[in-house]
């Protein structure tokens, strides 16, 4: 862990050196980043220019799980961009290199594909949790903001064991996108209210893809929505036994890999 900890480090200083060699094209991205969110706020705010409700939740409370939704979105964009691991890793060789160093190769895959500047995600995601807090005249007690940190951990540790163990399969496969872009379609609707949905979907929400668990679940604790409180104290467990399926899944996946070839 030590020897982690200090390659981070390293990364994260090179990682800066090189970004900020290119400042216009650092701050774009991050104005892009932010635009993309916030759009996605605009379309909130706009069907509800046209409902009162949505399943008794009103348009405040969506946005106010929205704003939790981006947080851990954001952690785990920083130390998981498994976006393009089939293409860069299995199909261009790159995991045989990580292979043969003795840190552990999903620790190295991270470090690689790290990208501190989604942290913009979590001050959007502060923000937008505040405007709707004050809108709500929400109350906090001192040990909410320890629970809030417990359940961000949790729900990042749902993103990362979901897309580590669908990363994994490309150690099976050698399809250059995979099937993440279709699970990344479906974790956008943990950003709603997990009960405006059928109950097909509810069940996969829920138990099998668990994105209510990095949405609804954790927020509705916030907005003392006490008939959630329930899954919201299930979400460390959720957290944690996803990622370690995942994790199991991806040591499994590298065992099985036999190398790029030629």
């Amino acid at each position: 862990m030590k020897q982690i900890v200090r390659l981070f480090s390293d990364y994260l200083s090179q990682y800066f050196k090189t970004r900020l060699a290119y400042r216009a094209d650092f701050v774009g991205d991050f104005l892009s980043n932010l635009v993309s969110e916030l759009i996605n706020l605009v379309f909130i705010v706009v069907v509800f220019q046209h409902v009162s409700l949505l399943k008794d939740w009103s348009r405040d409370e969506i946005i106010f799980i929205y704003g939790y939704f981006l947080i851990p979105f954001a952690l785990f964009s920083m130390f998981f961009g498994f976006w393009d691991f089939n293409e860069r890793y299995i199909i261009r060789g790159e995991m045989d290199r990580i292979l043969t160093r003795p840190v552990h190769n999903l620790a190295q895959v991270c470090l690689e594909s790290m990208a501190p500047d989604r942290i913009f995600g979590i001050i959007t995601g502060l923000l937008i949790m505040g405007y709707a807090a004050i809108r709500l005249h929400l109350s906090f007690t001192w040990y909410d903001i320890l629970l809030f940190i417990l359940l961000v951990i949790s729900s990042t540790l749902v993103y990362a064991g979901v897309y580590t163990g669908i990363a994994a399969i490309s150690f099976f496969s050698d399809s250059r996108t995979g099937i993440s872009p279709m699970i990344f379609n479906i974790q956008n609707y943990g950003r709603y209210p997990v009960d405006v949905y059928n109950k097909a979907i509810r069940i996969t929400l829920t138990w099998i893809l668990p994105f209510a668990f990095v949405g609804t679940y954790p927020a509705a604790y916030f907005l003392r929505k006490e008939m959630w409180y329930t899954y919201t104290m299930l979400t460390p467990v959720v957290g944690i036994v996803f990622f370690a399926i995942g994790l199991s899944v991806w040591n499994w996946g590298v065992k099985k890999y036999q190398g790029a070839g030629s």
